[in-house]
């Protein structure tokens, strides 16, 4: 995923401000156009997308402007990816102060998107359903593109000169040897199906449930290992653009990501997402439900797909971004960037641990409530409910104190499911 710099050349690391400041004063980075097109194929009828292409961060001003994109592939039922399409983008924007600069929604993006994540999955749980589903929410503000995901639904990228990169972590277990530690020092089982005899067969599972994922949005009879703290990535674009493909499955377990680049480069986003799937049916058939969503971001002075994406010969190779590598103990911290020609991460971080992805070093930018829950936004008296680190043992005390922001006494509970210490069934499942 991260890979080292394959080609070009790192220039001196550069602050948010900076790269913003380039694209409002023009330098040859003028806020792009957002072009998109979906398409898909129904299985079992599980997936849905999210398209919000004009969104607005300050109402009425179109200056503030920005687009969201999702995929959700829902799993035993379709309730979970509904009501987080309905729900996941709502709850994202109310963890994000309002009357903030520009720079400081940008900066504040991952921490809200951790939020409405989790936001959503307690939500849902008091439903009392048992459906799961991925989510892959994304959201481009300019040239600057934020992607949030749970589960295995992927998104890519397709810059300059054919390079290919994911900007999601696949939560499946068997390939993430990570997730599988995490969820077994969780107090979860994972092992593959275990058939009469003996013999085990299919991809390894959690138990009890049997979910292949360590991460998704619901699934209320798994559990509470199964957590639905995105992986975040935070990156700029050059200024020749970019294209986003963000699918379920259904697509990812038919076509590598390279090959779904390719195979629809040259061709405008709604015919890009079409052969996609297209080529998907024909290498593995309907297996599974299959959805496509292909975001293109345009430099203002072209009219249709990014110079970046024309067809090329020779385009035969994966590359990751040209990335500085960062450390994951870090929360928000900007990291290095590449020059003008070449994509630059801002921000990435996939710890499943709250007090490592809603840190206290925004609260006091933002002027928030101090006894404002930092997932649900519930505004509390002092001492109703679970505390803050520096008044932890007021009510129903942690096992360890906590450095994280203030908690309402659900999502305090919540917090302490996910990370083995105890079950919220009875708080946020009924």
């Amino acid at each position: 995923m991260a890979g080292a710099a394959t080609e070009g050349k790192l220039s001196p690391a550069l602050p948010l401000a900076t790269l913003i400041g380039r694209e409002l004063r023009g330098d040859g980075s003028e806020r792009p156009l957002v072009r998109y097109g979906h398409s898909g194929f129904a299985k079992r009828g599980e997936d849905y997308f999210l398209v919000k292409p004009d969104c607005l961060r300050v109402p009425g001003d179109p200056s503030s402007a920005f687009s969201v994109f999702a995929v959700f592939d829902g799993h035993n039922g379709v309730s979970a990816a509904v009501f987080s399409k309905e729900k996941l983008l709502e709850h994202v924007m109310s963890a994000v102060p309002q009357g903030i600069s520009r720079e400081d929604w940008l900066q504040a993006l991952p921490r809200a998107l951790v939020a409405g994540f989790v936001k959503t999955d307690i939500d849902f749980q008091r439903k009392g359903e048992t459906s799961g589903t991925t989510a892959t929410l994304v959201v481009v503000d300019g040239f600057t593109v934020t992607v949030a995901s749970v589960g295995d639904s992927r998104c890519i990228l397709d810059t300059q000169g054919g390079d290919v990169s994911l900007l999601t972590v696949d939560h499946r277990l068997e390939e993430n040897a990570e997730e599988r530690e995490r969820v077994t020092a969780s107090g979860g089982e994972v092992s593959r199906l275990n058939l009469c005899g003996g013999q085990e067969v299919g991809p390894l599972r959690c138990w009890p449930g049997g979910l292949c994922l360590s991460r998704s949005i619901g699934d209320t009879d798994v559990g509470e290992f199964i957590v639905p703290i995105p992986h975040v990535k935070q990156v700029k674009l050059p200024n020749t653009g970019g294209r986003l493909i963000i699918a379920s499955d259904g697509i990812w377990d038919a076509l590598s990501s390279e090959t779904a680049a390719q195979a629809c480069r040259g061709l405008p986003a709604e015919l890009a997402a079409k052969l996609v799937v297209k080529q998907a049916l024909k290498t593995t058939g309907l297996k599974d439900d299959t959805t496509c969503v292909v975001v293109d971001i345009i430099p203002s002075d072209h009219c249709s797909t990014p110079p970046a994406l024309s067809p090329k010969k020779n385009q035969n190779k994966l590359k990751s971004i040209i990335f500085g590598r960062r450390s994951h103990s870090s929360v928000g911290k900007l990291s290095k960037s590449a020059s003008l020609s070449s994509v630059e991460e801002i921000f990435e971080e996939g710890s499943a641990m709250l007090e490592e992805r809603l840190g206290r070093n925004f609260l006091s930018k933002a002027n928030l409530p101090p006894f404002r829950c930092a997932i649900c936004q519930v505004d509390q008296e002092p001492f109703e409910g679970l505390m803050t680190d520096n008044v932890g043992g007021c009510c129903s005390a942690p096992s360890t104190p906590w450095g994280g922001p203030y908690l309402c006494s659900d999502c305090r509970t919540k917090k302490d499911a996910m990370e083995g210490k105890r079950s919220s069934r009875s708080t946020t499942c009924r």
